[in-house]
């Protein structure tokens, strides 16, 4: 079982950073739309297009190794108060009530916009240039499966915590220094012990 939820925690880390490199492309085509327009008065026809497709499927795609590396917006004030067992019960209602039904329908709803595009072949009207449409919204079920895939890892996870009162192992990305400080100092290490955890961490990064 700990090697299923290892397996997709790292499919998902691929998935998000192989997809980062359109912060990359995006950075350029901006870049060059806005030194074209204001420098040359010679504005693109496809910059447009481009961004919000480039955009649009970074934050789709990002959406299950930010979930995997349990990054998503959640009130962390209320939730360090809480025991190990309460947050994961909490967490599993949230999946089974909240996050499934959506993810299901957004897997639903972004098939069926995918397969009328296509049969469309459908085309952008916002620029001259009318890139077509359908292989971005092929994005919208696609980021929908990987999204399923973790949350059935995130599901499996909250049950184990609920049986044992332990935490299951998560496979960590880079993580902030401060939160890993706090994390040591509520586990009641010493600054000397912190700084030898954090040298540690640096090394195996």
């Amino acid at each position: 079982m700990q090697r299923y939820l290892l397996f997709i925690d790292d499919l998902s880390t691929w998935v998000g950073k192989t997809f980062a490199w359109c912060i990359i492309a995006l950075t350029l085509a901006t870049s060059y739309d806005v030194v074209m327009r204001y420098a040359f008065s010679a504005p693109t026809g496809w910059a447009f297009d481009t961004e919000y497709i480039l955009y649009g499927t970074l934050f789709m795609m990002a959406g299950a190794y930010t979930l995997s590396q349990d990054g998503h917006v959640r009130g962390d004030f209320i939730s360090r108060m809480l025991s190990l067992k309460v947050r994961a019960g909490i967490e599993l209602a949230c999946l089974l009530l909240f996050f499934f039904p959506a993810m299901l329908a957004l897997l639903y709803s972004g098939y069926e916009f995918f397969s009328l595009s296509w049969q469309m072949n459908e085309h952008s009207s916002s620029s001259p240039t009318g890139p077509p449409i359908y292989p971005f919204k092929a994005v919208i079920p696609l980021a929908a499966i990987f999204m399923l895939l973790q949350g059935s890892v995130e599901t499996i996870r909250c049950v184990i915590a609920l049986k044992t009162g332990k935490a299951p192992q998560r496979r960590r990305d880079v993580e902030g220094l401060e939160k890993l400080i706090l994390d040591q100092a509520q586990a009641g290490k010493t600054a000397e012990q912190i700084l030898h955890d954090v040298e540690r961490q640096g090394d195996t990064q």
